[in-house]
């Protein structure tokens, strides 16, 4: 049975969804994170980088959450969560992917993790960071609203749900607490997340992963 390793309202979301709308029976396996489960030797053979998630499918082991999403578009290919190989939709679900996870995903690690950016003890280096990554972030959300805008379909790529939508849920979601927040700022992010939570897959998740309002 396929495993993944997880922690609630990580990266580890967007795996987790994926495999509700995939539909295939599956373990989820708690990485507590508050006990430093993944800097223990055991989740370090699972990933060298002590992050979360992972994915255990048969003798593949496998970390870095987009790696994982496409492993499950691929091998599950009847759920339609991606394009077919070849095609332009195809092309631009990955350059989505990989935005999500370079750039906004990076951003957003930046903004919670400042302090990381600058030496020990640099508070106001770190508050700076922070402030910083907030005023990137924002601009990054406002480019999904626009991509929304422009195609004016229900779902990211378009009319077509998919595995992005698990990523920008879960991306926008990290930003409920932010001072322009991705679903109470935004026209086009707004009623998109409401039509995402509405989603019975999406439910389960935070169900499962016993979140508490807001989810976004």
């Amino acid at each position: 049975m396929i495993q993944l390793h997880y922690y609630p309202s990580t990266a580890a979301m967007v795996p987790h969804i994926v495999l509700e709308e995939i539909g295939v029976p599956y373990q989820r396996v708690l990485v507590d994170r508050m006990q430093n489960a993944h800097k223990t030797p055991d989740y370090l053979r699972l990933n060298p980088n002590g992050l979360i998630p992972v994915l255990v499918d048969g003798d593949l082991v496998l970390y870095e959450t987009a790696a994982i999403c496409l492993h499950l578009c691929d091998t599950h290919p009847e759920a339609g969560l991606v394009p077919p190989v070849g095609t332009a939709e195809r092309a631009h679900f990955y350059k989505w992917l990989m935005w999500l996870t370079n750039t906004l995903q990076a951003t957003l690690i930046t903004y919670f993790y400042s302090e990381r950016s600058v030496a020990p003890g640099n508070a106001a280096g770190a508050a700076e960071v922070k402030a910083q990554a907030e005023v990137k972030i924002g601009a990054m959300l406002d480019q999904l609203d626009a991509e929304l805008a422009r195609h004016g379909g229900p779902w990211f790529a378009g009319g077509q749900y998919s595995a992005l939508d698990a990523y920008v849920l879960t991306l926008c979601r990290w930003t409920r607490n932010f001072k322009s927040p991705a679903a109470r700022t935004r026209a086009q992010l707004g009623p998109y997340l409401q039509r995402m939570l509405a989603r019975p897959a999406v439910a389960r998740v935070f169900g499962a992963e016993q979140l508490a309002q807001p989810w976004v």
